[in-house]
């Protein structure tokens, strides 16, 4: 059966008639388009709609909804609802709980049919828009994590100029002091300034300029991989999973290294040194990043099983001194988001219990490699 166009597709239709059929563009659309009979049961699906099911139109068509998509009954009792009420409906930001365990956000949109035996049918209209409100969410992190950095940074040299005073203050005074005994308290000065100094570096981030050069991602993970082991020789067991055909890209190795490492070791602490780590890289291809968009991007997952980031943490761990740890300093994702952002790139995160994955895009191209 031939699917049903809904209206701003049939005015298109009119205008190219001359050169495309209705069936051409129905197939070279970018919308999900099914369509369904009074029994909800499933009619026709264009190719946009097979990407996104991950189906072949040959294996679904007849199927009923309910056994499509068995976990989205809010979209069932919408459909049904349309049948009885035959009013068109629309849902925004609707998420469906696909086969494979895979869950989508779409923009669903929902017409009454009637074909010529003059049965019921619908017309369902979904755009997926898990991407766009990626690219948001991206966008907006990325701007507050740099006015973030800036803040930081600002008010780390305002407590740099005071506390280097104190700490010179404190040698002069251990200098004249007749009294030997009382020594200890300006070396506790002096050493309690070294430690705030210390913080302060780190809570800036790396400040020296980026040394770059060729570099293979493998060889960047396959350091951290060795360097963690000798960390925990025992309890902990990191797996690969790497694309060899992963081209080398422009960067600066040492900070590379530092990134992946701080991301590797907050996975390490999380599962108390007894786990599993998966370290996997692959090619995205025309992936945007902020406002850019790269043809080619390398995507490194960092996947362990620990317990999970706490939920009332999750948006803020890339922010310095947010940590789930009574012991942490919250500076590693700190950091080793600053150190991606320098490189062009971005760092995920996704997690529930048992399923943590840190998630690094660094461009290849455009003087990113």
């Amino acid at each position: 059966m031939q699917l049903l166009l809904s209206q701003k597709e049939k005015s298109l239709v009119d205008d190219t008639m001359s050169t495309e059929s209705p069936q051409n563009i129905l197939e070279n659309l970018t919308t999900a388009v099914l369509t369904f009979n009074s029994k909800l049961e499933l009619t026709a699906i264009n190719p946009a709609g097979e990407m996104m099911f991950e189906v072949s139109a040959n294996k679904v068509v007849g199927q009923r909804l309910a056994d499509l998509l068995p976990q989205s009954q809010r979209l069932i009792d919408a459909l049904n609802q349309t049948l009885v009420s035959r009013h068109p409906f629309t849902s925004r930001g609707l998420q469906l709980a696909l086969p494979g365990a895979r869950t989508i956000t779409v923009d669903c949109t929902v017409s009454p049919l009637t074909n010529s035996s003059k049965s019921a049918g619908l017309l369902v209209e979904l755009t997926q828009i898990d991407r766009l409100l990626r690219l948001a969410r991206d966008e907006n992190m990325l701007d507050r994590q740099a006015a973030n950095r800036a803040v930081i940074r600002g008010l780390a040299h305002e407590i740099k100029n005071p506390l280097g005073g104190l700490r010179g203050a404190a040698q002069l005074l251990e200098r004249e002091l007749t009294n030997k005994g009382l020594s200890e308290y300006t070396r506790i000065i002096i050493h309690e300034a070294d430690r705030l100094q210390n913080l302060l570096d780190r809570m800036v981030g790396p400040y020296r300029p980026m040394k770059k050069q060729a570099v293979n991602i493998h060889a960047i993970l396959e350091h951290v991989r060795r360097l963690v082991l000798v960390e925990v020789p025992v309890g902990l067991s990191i797996e690969r999973d790497y694309d060899p055909s992963l081209p080398e890209f422009i960067g600066d190795p040492d900070q590379l290294i530092q990134a992946v490492l701080n991301i590797v070791r907050n996975s390490v602490q999380a599962m108390d040194n007894q786990g599993v780590i998966h370290l996997r890289t692959q090619i995205e291809r025309q992936f945007t990043i902020g406002s850019k968009r790269h043809r080619l991007v390398l995507r490194t997952e960092i996947e362990d099983n620990g317990p999970g980031i706490p939920e009332e943490i999750r948006e803020q761990i890339f922010y310095p001194m947010v940590t789930g740890r009574a012991d942490g300093t919250g500076l590693g994702l700190s950091i080793a988001q600053d150190i991606i952002a320098k490189h062009g790139g971005l760092i995920e995160c996704r997690s529930k219990p048992k399923q943590t994955v840190f998630t690094i895009y660094l461009p290849l191209e455009n003087g990113h490699g």
